[in-house]
């Protein structure tokens, strides 16, 4: 056996600074667009927003080949020589056009009518919410006024408490310098456990159900017809929480000795309840309600000619800073003087290098909308007839590789570009990543996308008997005869990928 070292050349493709910016940028929603110019504005004094922009239309053509993100963009030159500096600064103020055209607008679409800032929720956050009933409860003194903003803190977005009580001793002690017991800290959650809305605090889904029946059986008059559905609730939720869980029906009759009419209004009355405490704060600004979703593009149909509109609301105009522009103007008047001082020199290289990282990222800005826009026309004209119709079934087959061979971009690329993105149309705001699915062979042949099957497997379900859910086996059976042929574990995964329980937990009384 022999050993030795051996030289072989390879070739390895390296991302230039301005590519991984670019990569980053496709990556960001507009939604988040905004923040992110504001944050380069801040770090680079070369950058700001401006007013003149040149704004570029985009509908009634082809798009326009957009640069490329793998091209490389001209690496800054190192400036040694002081008559290199200054005609370099010459050769900049030669050439101050440096107006971005990245606003792709299409006719009859004002961008004036756009608001420029995300909408905002003007109310008291949840945890305020909480805080402010700190106030208005018995709590015996200060140290548990205390221990109770403690506990608030700890409660998480869905409204439970789920921190150990020896972590909430441990928290105090240390960042408070409060001694006190696991059991005080149980007395205050007790309290705050009857805070608005009801369940929560609660450290389990168990707890959670058991506080709002307490707290409604409370408040239930004695001689009222549903007060006996709560007290059997309550006790089912309390000792036979594990069979009620995975809807045992029969053992829970059996075992409470009670009729199926009396099981079912104990049933109902738990389906009132709340699993999400939070959720029943209509000022929450976590809650679902108030999530806003700025779409990244806007498809517009003009008498079923569709076009792409980039929505450009959160994304400012940018340009280099007059102030400085400025200031090269101030080092480049005497080209003949040249450049005395170290100081004057460094200077120059320094606001060079700020105009420079400006223009990169002003580029950035542009490849941005360009790619996006290439990759969304393509999405459209596959999926043409969903757009137009809206019907799911017209959604055709589509991966990654598909849209990168149609546009030319890399399938990396295209995914960045669909990770997060949405598109406003006719039918309600859609994710990108909806419009892509595999495809499957149907009986007769035909190739149809997955997300067609998915909605047909959903329609069976959603129209089963839920006395005798549907199994996979039967499903499996049920698409094979609309000429779906998939597996069983096939429909499994398809209905675990649509959030649908097993048959077994789907079944009521």
């Amino acid at each position: 056996m022999r050993t030795g070292l051996s030289q072989k050349q390879i070739q390895i493709q390296k991302l230039s600074p301005q590519q991984i910016q670019l990569m980053k940028l496709l990556q960001v929603p507009t939604a988040l667009l905004e923040q992110r110019i504001k944050e380069e504005i801040e770090e680079n004094p070369a950058l700001e927003e401006g007013e003149n922009i040149i704004e570029t239309d985009t509908q009634d053509q082809e798009p326009e080949e957009a640069s490329e993100m793998e091209n490389d963009l001209e690496e800054e030159p190192i400036i040694d020589d002081e008559m290199e500096v200054v005609d370099y600064i010459q050769e900049y103020l030669d050439n101050e056009d440096d107006t971005p055209d990245y606003k792709l607008q299409g006719d009859g679409y004002n961008p004036e009518e756009e608001e420029r800032s995300m909408p905002v929720v003007l109310e008291n956050s949840f945890y305020d919410f909480l805080e402010q009933q700190i106030g208005l409860s018995t709590f015996a003194n200060e140290k548990e006024r205390i221990i109770a903003r403690q506990i608030i803190g700890s409660i998480d977005e869905d409204g439970y408490l789920r921190r150990d009580t020896f972590a909430l001793v441990d928290d105090l002690i240390f960042s408070l310098n409060i001694n006190v017991s696991e059991s005080e800290i149980e007395q205050v959650i007790k309290k705050v456990q009857r805070f608005d809305p009801p369940g929560i605090g609660a450290r389990d889904l168990q707890e959670c159900l058991l506080i709002q029946l307490t707290i409604r059986i409370e408040q239930i008059s004695k001689d009222s017809p549903t007060r006996n559905s709560l007290l059997l609730a309550f006790k089912i939720i309390d000792k036979y929480f594990d069979a009620f869980s995975k809807k045992h029906f029969d053992k829970l009759i059996k075992s409470l000795n009670i009729s199926e009419k009396q099981l079912k209004k104990a049933v109902e009355e738990v389906l009132k309840l709340n699993p999400k405490p939070s959720s029943g704060y209509v000022g929450d600004t976590k809650s679902s309600n108030n999530q806003y979703i700025i779409p990244d593009f806007i498809i517009v149909n003009r008498d079923n000619d569709l076009e792409v509109v980039l929505h450009s609301r959160n994304a400012p105009e940018l340009r280099i800073s007059d102030h400085f522009r400025e200031m090269l103007r101030t080092y480049g008047v005497d080209k003949n003087k040249g450049l005395s001082a170290q100081s004057d020199k460094e200077a120059v290289k320094f606001i060079r290098q700020k105009i420079e990282s400006a223009r990169w990222f002003i580029d950035a800005i542009r490849q941005r909308h360009e790619t996006m826009y290439r990759t969304m026309y393509a999405i459209l004209e596959y999926q043409f007839e969903f757009f137009l119709t809206g019907d799911q079934k017209k959604l055709k087959p589509m991966i990654l590789q598909d849209i990168s061979t149609s546009t030319g971009l890399d399938v990396s690329t295209i995914s960045r570009v669909a990770n997060s993105k949405y598109v406003q149309t006719e039918f309600g705001t859609k994710r990108l990543k909806e419009f892509f699915s595999e495809s499957m062979q149907m009986s007769d042949g035909e190739e149809v996308s997955t997300i067609e099957v998915k909605k047909i497997l959903g329609e069976l379900i959603a129209g089963e008997d839920k006395r005798l859910p549907l199994s996979d086996d039967k499903l499996t059976q049920l698409l094979g005869e609309k000429g779906y042929p998939i597996a069983r574990r096939t429909v499994a995964k398809y209905r675990d990928q649509l959030n649908i329980a097993k048959a077994s937990l789907r079944k009521e009384l």
